[in-house]
């Protein structure tokens, strides 16, 4: 049972990057699923949370309109389309069910926002 993040990397300001969420040993399809993200020092931040069957999304307010959570149930798959990002968008990225289960927890992608 696990998850593994992808997808990070160094963006410039304004840039995109589109991470992705593979869970393996649990019925993926029935929960629903978030993304999180946390920096040095700082808690976790729940950032994007999507329903179990993708119709319904919900995001924090420094992220709305920029960006776009979508899964693929079929592959087990979640995607984090992230726009025009900003440097304080720099953090480890996590995903996890959206009632977070300490032990789906996974290595996380770090994602860098910077010139």
């Amino acid at each position: 049972v696990y998850l593994v993040e992808s997808g990070g990397g160094l963006v410039r300001p304004g840039g995109s990057l589109r991470l992705r969420c593979a869970a393996s040993g649990f019925s993926f399809r029935t929960y629903d699923m978030a993304w999180y993200r946390q920096t040095p020092g700082q808690d976790r931040e729940l950032v994007a949370s999507i329903k179990a069957n993708g119709g319904s999304t919900t995001y924090v307010d420094s992220v709305k309109g920029r960006f776009t959570a979508t899964r693929d149930n079929a592959e087990k798959l979640m995607f984090l389309q992230m726009d025009a990002l900003k440097p304080e968008d720099t953090a480890v990225y996590y995903c996890n069910r959206a009632s977070a289960v300490k032990y789906l927890w996974g290595p996380g992608t770090q994602v860098t926002v910077s010139s």
